[in-house]
């Protein structure tokens, strides 16, 4: 694999797992953070679905009420948080894949992905979920934090270690199942 000026990586070295997973914490962070204004409004949605019910209708009170601003809110939380996700998905997705190929030698392909891409989207949604439990807040409450660098301590002050994982449960329900699917249909030829 060829990674930054041209040089090329071994498969399952160390460089090839660190191009992985700069590859997947660049293509995920800028993603979701670009859709960061959409995001907002789903999350306000899902909070107070009277008052934001609709997204054209919801966007203009965003707008009006809190400011151009306002649909940036948890951008951070969003690049960092999303860009750790897609970097540890991405990097562990490979080491997976390397080390269940050499346990399950006897296996269908298909079996080692399914594996492959579950244990990386469990380790993957552990580094994600304290941001994402910070972005909401900073989403839905906007006299919380400003941001990570005030929320993320905010957090650990009122909530303790356990704030930043409640959401853990249907943060695996919701990511697992697509991961496990998805992750093997791409790849199986």
């Amino acid at each position: 694999m060829r990674g930054f000026e041209g040089r090329i990586f071994e498969e399952f070295s160390p460089g090839y797992y660190g191009i992985c997973t700069a590859g997947g914490m660049l293509s995920a962070g800028a993603t979701h953070l670009a859709v960061t204004p959409l995001d907002v409004l789903k999350v306000n949605m899902q909070v107070n679905p009277i008052k934001y019910n609709g997204m054209a209708s919801g966007l203009s009170v965003l707008w009006r009420e809190q400011g151009p601003s306002s649909l940036w809110r948890g951008w951070s939380g969003k690049l960092f948080g999303y860009g750790i996700q897609g970097g540890c998905k991405f990097g562990l997705y490979e080491y997976f894949k390397k080390l269940y190929s050499d346990l399950l030698v006897d296996h269908n392909r298909s079996v080692i992905f399914f594996l492959s891409s579950a244990s990386a989207q469990v380790f993957a949604d552990v580094a994600l979920c304290p941001f994402e439990a910070v972005k909401v807040r900073v989403q839905t409450q906007p006299s919380f934090a400003k941001g990570l660098v005030e929320g993320i301590p905010k957090l650990y002050r009122t909530e303790g270690i356990s704030g930043f994982y409640r959401g853990i449960l249907p943060l695996w329900g919701r990511n697992l199942p697509f991961s496990m699917v998805m992750r093997p249909v791409l790849l199986v030829p």
